[in-house]
Formats: structure tokens, C-alpha cells, sequence
């Protein structure tokens, strides 16, 4: 009878390193994905990160890149936990899979709260940064967004191109008589923002504010989506590395 219980018992372990094992293949994969939305974040879009005034979004992406990393390491760790079946790398390992869990869970969190500010942010401070920095020194990075924003969405000006009426830089010699930069201009030439008429240059209803709005908005679920959607995995990982702690016997020196 005491056979058959130890036999029971190891089948039960077994199938729980299986399903650990399973999970942490997963999981690690999904950690790839994680940083990749991180980076590709800060890589592809870091130019409009200048153009807001809070760094939530920014933020968020920082997060990710973070909790992404650790995720993969900790997939490894799990394995290795899981095989040799040892408790103490068993306890390192879920509170790894804790520390993600909060990280990701509070980047979907930030993702949320900015999500709600957003439209507020861009309205407040867009067309403030647009007239008084665009290509004002010591402002190239947000001078390199605005015109990568008005060219890649075809917009010009925050609400409307009669915004760069009141830009520091059209006032000054060094706009070669243009009315608009020449990033708002639909075929992109030298000088052609001195010509402000619908045939020449984007009339966007809304301007820019409601292009980056929208660009934004649709990022924000995506990482809001991934950062609590991992986090609700993870809950299986920490209940499957409890069930087979409690199965295992104190670990034995080597």
C-alpha cells in the first residue's frame, strides 16, 4: 500500500513539471513578445515621445522592455527549477514570476490612466510645443517629430495650418518666406510651405492633435492588452510552482 501512495505521488509531481515545463516554454516566448512591443515602441516611435509633455507613455514602454527581459531569463530559471527539483530555485522563481506580475500589471495600469489624459495632454501642450520649439536651437529632436508627424499622418499644424501663423520660427528670416514648414506640403520640395492652399499643402480637419491622438490611443491598448494579458498567465505559473513546491521533499545537499 505505502508503494502505491509513493507511486501516486510521483506520477503527480511528474505531471506537474510537464505542465511547468509547458507553461515556461510559452511563457518565454511570450516574453520576446513583451519586449519586443517595448522596443519597438521606444525604437519606431521615439521621435512623438517629445512631443508630449508626460512621460506615462514612455513609461509604460520602459516597463515592458524591463518585464519582457526578466521574463525570458525567469522561463530559463523555471525549467531548471522544474527538472532538478529543487525547492529553493522553486522560491526564486516564483517570486520572479510575482516581481513580473506586478511590473506588468502596473504598466497596464499607467497604460490606462494615460489613455484617459491623453486627448487633455495634446490639446494643452501640442500646439504650444509646435509653434515655440519647432525649429528653434536646441530643439532639433522635437523639430525632427513634427516634421516626421505632419509628413507620416499628412497633417499640418496641431489644429490646423493656420497654427504656424503664431510659430516663433515662420516670424524670423531664417523661414525663407514659408507660411508652413515644408513637411506639410503633400509633395515635399524645398521652400514649398511658402504656398499655404489646399492643393499644396494637407487641410486635415482636426490637424495633427486628432491623427496622434488616435495613433496613440491605439498603442496605449495594445500595451495595456499585453502587460495584463501575460499578468493573467502568469497566474497559472504561480499556482502550477506551488502545487509541485508542496510535492517535492526538502531539498538534499549534493
Amino acid at each position: 500500500m505505502g508503494e502505491y501512495v509513493d507511486k501516486r505521488d510521483t506520477c503527480g509531481t511528474i505531471c506537474l513539471k510537464y505542465l511547468l515545463f509547458i507553461f515556461n516554454f510559452f511563457f518565454w516566448l511570450a516574453g520576446g513578445v513583451v519586449m519586443a512591443v517595448g522596443v519597438w515602441t521606444l525604437a519606431e516611435k521615439s521621435d512623438y515621445i517629445s512631443l508630449l509633455s508626460s512621460s506615462i507613455y514612455a513609461a509604460t514602454a520602459y516597463i515592458l522592455v524591463v518585464a519582457g527581459a526578466v521574463v525570458m531569463l525567469t522561463g530559463i530559471l523555471g525549467c531548471c527549477a522544474t527538472f532538478k527539483e529543487r525547492k529553493n530555485l522553486l522560491q526564486w522563481y516564483f517570486a520572479l514570476l510575482l516581481f513580473i506580475f506586478l511590473l506588468e500589471i502596473l504598466a497596464g495600469i499607467l497604460a490606462y490612466i494615460y489613455y484617459q489624459q491623453l486627448s487633455d495632454d495634446l490639446k494643452t501642450n501640442l500646439r504650444v510645443t509646435m509653434i515655440e520649439k519647432y525649429r528653434v536651437a536646441g530643439n532639433e529632436k522635437i523639430t525632427k517629430a513634427v516634421d516626421k508627424l505632419q509628413q507620416e499622418f499628412r497633417c499640418c499644424g496641431s489644429n490646423n495650418s493656420l497654427d504656424w501663423n503664431d510659430s516663433v520660427w515662420v516670424k524670423t528670416s531664417n523661414a525663407g518666406g514659408r507660411v508652413v514648414p515644408d513637411s506639410c506640403c503633400k509633395t515635399r520640395t524645398t521652400g514649398c510651405g511658402k504656398r499655404d492652399h489646399p492643393s499644396n499643402i494637407y487641410k486635415v480637419e482636426g490637424g495633427c492633435i486628432t491623427k496622434l491622438e488616435g495613433f496613440i490611443m491605439a498603442h496605449l491598448r495594445i500595451i495595456g492588452a499585453v502587460g495584463i494579458g501575460i499578468a493573467c498567465v502568469q497566474i497559472f505559473g504561480m499556482i502550477f510552482t506551488c502545487c509541485l513546491y508542496r510535492s517535492l521533499k526538502e531539498d538534499t545537499p549534493y
